[in-house]
């Protein structure tokens, strides 16, 4: 059994889901959102980022962490400042010495859909067809469940 945070990382919505993998059997655990407050600074948001999924892996101790490659945006600044929020996650991860594996989100929709460029309402179908138990309340939360899942879909044979 592998045991799986994914995150999807963000400066002001940051998703996360945790689920168990055994062969090709997944089983739904938790998920949600870490939501920064929006009058923070730019390093203290990173700094509860940080605290929140510290906490999230002394909770449910994922053996192995997914997390999605930050896609550069038309604006450089967007992409820049999600790439802080990208690594205050990692750095949280990587403090409790859990692998972290990076995904594109073009290859996460395929694992999941089939289609790589498929839309948030097709991901989110598949994650509610694949995950009965999880109902996620975001896009967000949502897209974290498919991160998890597309890293155990594409790790399904490994014992």
């Amino acid at each position: 059994m592998t045991r799986i945070i994914g995150i999807d990382p963000g400066l002001l919505h940051t998703g996360w889901a945790i689920i168990e993998s055994v062969g090709a059997n997944r089983k739904y655990i938790a998920s949600g959102v870490v939501l920064p407050p929006k009058s923070d600074s730019l390093p203290g948001r990173l700094d509860f980022i940080f605290r929140e999924v510290s906490k999230l892996c002394d909770t449910f101790q994922p053996d192995e962490c997914s997390i999605e490659i930050t896609f550069v945006n038309k604006n450089p600044q967007t992409t820049l400042i999600l790439g802080h929020a990208r690594a205050a996650a990692i750095v949280a991860v990587a403090d409790k010495n859990i692998p972290i594996f990076e995904y594109e989100p073009n290859k996460i929709k395929k694992a999941l859909t089939s289609a790589g460029h498929a839309d948030k309402e097709q991901v989110y179908k598949m994650v509610r067809m694949l995950l009965p138990a999880a109902q996620p309340k975001t896009p967000d939360e949502s897209d974290a469940i498919a991160i998890a899942l597309a890293h155990s879909n594409m790790n399904k044979f490994k014992f």
